[in-house]
C-alpha cells in the first residue's frame, strides 16, 4: 500500500507505557512465484506441493521506540527497511513475532498508493483525511492549511493521475502531518520532492518532534539521520546488525557499503558483534575504505605512488573530524626528464562535484624541472572544513612533454575519506565556513 497510508490505528496496550512502538522478533517471509499461474497451482494443491520460493525480508528483528523518540533506520537497498515500516504501520502482517503500537499513527510510505488517480487533489484530501481518522469538519477546518503547505492550489481540481511524483509527495505529506500524529512513520518518499519542499518537510518533522511525537523513518541521508534522530538502527539482509547512536550507526553503515566484495562478510560480522570501530568523534583509518572507482591514467615519464591521507604526525587516516588539520600525501617517481612540473590535487563529492583544488606552484612563476630517477614527496596540509559525508581526492602531475603542457600522470579517486558526524547543527551545505556570527538587538518592541 501507500506512500501515505495512515490508519488511525487503535491504540493497543503496551507492556511498558513508555514505549510507543515495541517490535519483538519480527520475521517476514514472502512467497515468490515465477509466474502468475503458480499462484493458482499453489491454491489448488493446498500446500501438498510448493510452487514458490520463500524470500525472508526480515529475520528476528527486535527493538523498541520510546514515546517522543526519533529513530532512523538505515541500510542498503533490499535490507528490509520499507517492509519493517509497513508492518509497524499495519499494512503488512508479520510471519512471526509481534508489533505493539501505542498511539495514533500517520504513515507516509510508498509513492502514490492510497490516492484515487481519477479523483482530483481536492477529493483525495478528503478521502485520505478520512482514512487518517479525521471527520468532515476536521478536514474542513484544516483544508486551507493543507493546501497552503502543499503549494498545489492551482492544481487542486485536476485529476491526481496528472500529477508528477513530486506533486504526489506534496499532497500526501501535507495531509499526513495535518492529523497531528502521535506516531509519524516516513519512508524515503521525500527523496523525490524538490529541495525547497524537502526543507519544508524537515522543518515540519522537527516541529512534530518538539511537540513530543514519536518518529520512525527510513533515509539514506546521513545528515538527516544524525541531525534529527536520537537513535538509529542498521539493517542488512533483513537482520538488525546494530542499534545505537546515530553517529556510530552511520559510520558502520558507510563501512559496510564501502567494503570490498571479498571482505564484506567479515565487515558484516564485525559490525554485528560490535567490534567495529566506534567513530563518534575519533579519527581513524578504516582499511575497508578503498575507492573502487580509482582510475590511473597513462604515465608520460612520471608515476604517482601511494596516495593517502595522514594526521600531522604521519598516521594514516580516512575517518576525519571536522576542524582538525590533515595531510594529503603522494609520491611521484620520474622515469624521464621533465620540465616545468606542477603537482595538483582536487577534492570531490561522491557525485563528482569539484569542491576545491590546488597546485604546488603558480605557472606564472618559476616552475621546477626534474630528472629521470628523481623521487618527490608531495604534501598538502589542509584543515578539514567539510560537513559530514564521503569525499574523494584526485592526484595529478603535469609538465612539458614534447614542448606542450600535458598531464604526466593522474589518478582519479586516488583516495577517499569520510568526515564524521558531529553535534553542530548550525552548519548547512558541504563546506563549514569560518564565520563569526552576532545577533544584536537594534530596537525594542513598543
Amino acid at each position: 500500500m501507500s506512500m501515505q497510508d495512515a490508519a488511525s490505528m487503535t491504540a493497543r496496550e503496551a507492556t511498558d507505557e513508555t514505549f510507543a512502538i515495541d517490535i519483538s522478533g519480527i520475521t517476514k517471509v514472502f512467497n515468490v512465484y515465477r509466474q502468475p499461474l503458480d499462484r493458482l497451482k499453489q491454491a489448488l494443491f493446498r500446500g501438498r506441493r510448493n510452487y514458490f520460493t520463500p524470500f525472508t525480508a526480515l529475520q528476528n528483528v527486535s527493538f523498541q521506540v520510546r514515546r517522543g523518540e526519533t529513530v532512523g533506520i538505515v541500510g542498503r537497498n533490499g535490507s528490509g527497511k520499507s517492509t519493517l515500516l509497513q508492518i509497524v504501520a499495519g499494512l503488512l502482517n508479520a510471519t512471526e513475532g509481534s508489533v505493539t503500537v501505542n498511539g495514533r499513527v500517520s504513515a507516509l510510505l510508498e509513492l502514490g498508493a492510497g490516492f484515487n488517480p481519477a479523483a482530483t487533489g481536492r477529493e483525495n484530501i478528503y478521502m485520505n483525511g478520512a482514512i487518517l481518522g479525521l471527520s468532515q469538519k476536521e478536514i474542513d477546518d484544516r483544508f486551507d492549511d493543507i493546501v497552503a503547505f502543499s503549494g498545489l492550489a492551482e492544481f487542486l481540481d485536476r485529476p491526481v493521475e496528472t500529477y508528477s511524483s513530486g506533486m504526489f509527495v506534496r499532497l500526501a505529506f501535507a495531509v499526513a502531518v495535518s492529523v497531528d500524529p502521535e506516531i509519524f512513520i516516513v519512508d524515503e518518499a521525500l527523496a523525490v520532492g524538490d529541495e525547497g519542499f524537502q526543507r519544508k518537510c524537515f522543518a515540519r518533522i522537527e516541529e512534530l518532534k518538539r511537540r513530543g511525537a514519536t518518529i520512525l523513518f527510513v533515509s539514506h541521508a546521513a545528515g538527516m539521520i544524525t541531525q534529527l534522530c536520537d537513535r538509529a538502527v542498521l539493517l542488512d539482509r533483513g537482520e538488525m546488525l546494530m542499534d545505537g547512536s546515530p553517529k556510530a550507526v552511520i559510520a558502520s553503515y558507510h563501512k559496510l557499503t564501502h567494503a570490498p566484495p571479498n571482505q564484506f562478510e567479515a565487515v558484516r560480522e564485525e559490525i554485528r558483534s560490535d567490534e567495529t570501530v566506534q567513530t563518534d568523534a575519533n579519527e581513524a583509518h578504516d582499511v575497508q575504505m578503498v575507492p573502487e572507482s580509482r582510475t590511473s591514467y597513462v604515465s608520460l615519464g612520471a608515476e604517482i605512488q601511494d596516495p593517502r591521507v595522514e594526521t600531522l604526525d604521519g598516521k594514516p587516516v580516512n575517518l576525519l573530524v571536522r576542524g582538525r588539520k590533515y595531510i594529503f600525501r603522494y609520491r611521484v617517481a620520474f622515469t624521464e626528464d621533465r620540465e616545468k612540473v606542477l603537482f595538483a590535487m582536487m577534492v570531490k563529492t561522491m557525485q563528482g562535484v569539484l569542491l576545491a583544488g590546488r597546485t604546488t606552484h603558480s605557472i606564472r612563476r618559476h616552475v621546477p624541472d626534474y630528472s629521470a630517477g628523481d623521487v618527490i614527496d608531495v604534501v598538502y596540509e589542509f584543515e578539514c572544513n567539510l560537513t559530514p559525508g564521503t569525499y574523494f581526492l584526485n592526484a595529478g602531475v603535469n609538465g612539458l612533454y614534447e614542448n606542450e603542457r600535458k598531464s604526466l600522470h593522474r589518478i582519479m579517486d586516488a583516495a577517499m575519506f569520510k568526515v564524521l558526524p558531529d553535534d553542530d547543527d548550525t552548519i548547512t551545505g558541504m563546506v563549514a565556513m569560518d564565520v563569526v556570527t552576532r545577533v544584536e538587538r537594534v530596537g525594542a518592541a513598543g
